[in-house]
């Protein structure tokens, strides 16, 4: 299929729902109520089934922008790697890693449940509380 089929005068002139083809996997979705969206299709080649990922919204995402983010993507499908499995991990780890910190505050809470017993004071439990926040 020819590539860069699509211009920026096509791209701002679409009203249609459905798809338009730029060519190499790019579509510019139009839906019904007239928001227009870059998606990429593509076969994964880890799960051998046709995917779609979305690159985001065309007031994002120029042309240009989209065809080589496109192009970065079906690079990435070449070297047998799923664009959006990838994504999914990435976001995972990230997540992973902000969940193995704990705040200030989250420590001083478990550490004063463990051993607010131990104080047979009450007013010294509330001096702990308010000394360490």
């Amino acid at each position: 299929m020819k590539a860069n089929q699509l211009s920026d005068r096509k791209v701002n002139a679409a009203k249609k729902a459905g798809y338009l083809c730029d060519g190499g996997g790019l579509y510019l979705q139009v839906s019904q109520y007239g928001s227009k969206n870059w998606v990429f299709r593509f076969k994964s080649p880890e799960l051998l089934r046709d995917r779609e990922m979305g690159l985001g919204n065309l007031n994002t995402w120029s042309l240009a922008e989209a065809r080589d983010r496109a192009r970065e993507f079906r690079q990435a499908v070449s070297l047998g790697i799923d664009p959006i499995e990838e994504r999914r991990r990435k976001r995972d780890q990230v997540r992973a890693t902000l969940a193995e910190r704990v705040l200030f505050k989250d420590a001083v809470d478990d550490f004063l449940s463990l051993h607010s017993g131990e104080w047979k004071n009450a007013k010294h439990k509330k001096q702990w509380r308010s000394n360490a926040i």
